[in-house]
This record gives C-alpha cells, sequence and structure tokens, in this order.
C-alpha cells in the first residue's frame, strides 16, 4: 500500500475519467429503497457511475492497492460506450491512466467482438471471461468478485421486491439471460477465483458466496417454472 493511498491522484484521475465516460448513462435495473421514489411512485434510473463508485469503494475496504482501486473505477469503461455511443480503445485509456491500470481494466472487460470481429453472443462472452479469470491476475478477481457482489446484490434486492428482472417493461431493460444461465455464470465465476489463497480475496469470495446462494434461492422457483414449459 502506497504512503498516498488516503490521497491518490491516480485514483482521483480514474474517478474523473469514470465520471466523464459514464455521464447520462444507467444501469439496466430500476429498483430503489422507497425514500428514492418519484412522486408517481416509480423508482429514478440509476447512474452507471454509482455502480462503478461501489466496486471501486468494496475493493479498496478490502485492501487492495491504488492501481487496483483505479481500475475498479474504471472496469466497465472498456465494454460500455458513452452516451453518445463512442467506445473507448484501450490504447486512449492507457494513454489517459498508463499501462498498468489500462491492463487490469482489460483483464476485467468481457470481449463484445471475436477474433473476425463478430459481435458474440451472451454465452461466448461469458465463457471467455470465465476462462480469462483463471489465468488473469489476483486483482482482476478482486475486482471482478466486488462487481458481481454488487451486481448480485442488486438483483436480489429487486427480486425481494416482486421486480421480475428477466423481463423488460417500458421502464426497465431485463436481463440478456434467464435465470438459469444467470446462475451457471455467476457460479463459474465464483469458482474461477477460487485458486487465489489471499486473506483479501476469501473475504470477498465469502460475500459473494452470501449473495449467489440469496440469488439461488429467489430465482429457485423461475428456474422450475421455466424447465417445467
Amino acid at each position: 500500500m502506497t504512503d498516498n493511498f488516503f490521497f491518490s491522484p491516480l485514483i482521483e484521475q480514474a474517478a474523473e475519467l469514470a465520471a466523464e465516460w459514464h455521464a447520462g448513462t444507467y444501469r439496466k435495473g430500476r429498483w430503489r429503497h422507497p425514500s428514492f421514489l418519484l412522486e408517481d411512485g416509480d423508482a429514478p434510473k440509476i447512474p452507471v457511475m454509482a455502480h462503478v463508485t461501489t466496486v471501486a469503494i468494496t475493493v479498496q475496504r478490502a485492501g487492495w492497492d491504488e492501481v487496483t482501486v483505479a481500475a475498479a473505477f474504471l472496469h466497465d469503461i472498456l465494454e460500455d460506450p458513452n452516451q453518445l455511443g463512442e467506445i473507448m480503445t484501450f490504447e486512449a485509456l492507457e494513454a489517459r491512466v498508463g499501462h498498468a491500470v489500462a491492463h487490469r481494466v482489460r483483464e476485467v472487460s468481457e470481449a463484445k467482438k471475436d477474433a473476425n470481429g463478430k459481435k458474440q453472443m451472451w454465452k461466448a462472452r461469458k465463457v471467455g471471461y470465465i476462462e480469462g479469470l483463471k489465468v488473469h491476475s489476483i486483482e482482476a478477481s478482486a475486482i471482478s468478485l466486488a462487481d458481481k457482489i454488487h451486481n448480485l446484490w442488486s438483483l436480489n434486492e429487486s427480486l425481494e421486491k416482486g421486480i421480475n428482472i428477466f423481463s423488460s417493461t417500458k421502464k426497465r431493460r431485463g436481463l440478456s439471460a434467464g435465470p438459469a444461465p444467470q446462475r451457471w455464470f455467476y457460479n463459474a465465476v465464483y469458482k474461477a477465483t477460487l485458486h487465489h489463497q489471499d486473506r483479501r480475496i476469501q473475504v470477498m469470495q465469502a460475500r459473494f458466496k452470501q449473495e449467489l446462494e440469496r440469488f439461488e434461492m429467489l430465482t429457485e422457483p423461475m428456474v422450475d417454472t421455466v424447465e417445467s414449459s
């Protein structure tokens, strides 16, 4: 841990870039605590920046270095276009935050296209992501676990409020895959990180497993319905 960890210019730079890039973009889900509800009873859209900040804070609180925290702020920047539809390239990111951070971001980024430039389907993207976790750095696993902990927590909160996260409405986009594939993916992510023995990662794995077990319990009736139809 560096001496300037409590104020890191690198983390500040990453947070600024993340805020600029994700400005005007929102998460799929719209669950919110009742205190956040609008006058018509609907939930406001959730800025992507809220998610990346939560992931970065989780990584920092677990004790990881400033490069990993900076990469956590930027973990979606190579995957997600900005509000203008622009794509951030690895080279452009590297020029802004340096090779170490950019490389770590690339380790936790899904390949949207295959080697021939063709758009990959959901399952192919997830398989590639999981295989990467098995060989990439322990820091990449830390960012991935923090990301998936928050994703699962958000999904679980929605499910417990009776929101069907797998279907789309005029105000909400459903998930790209159903309950069974989602359960497969999150279990595979968990297993892909188990070869790391660092205490920091083990604490994150334990928290991840709690949310995964809750997700499996909440989606069990949905899986049974799909499989029997």
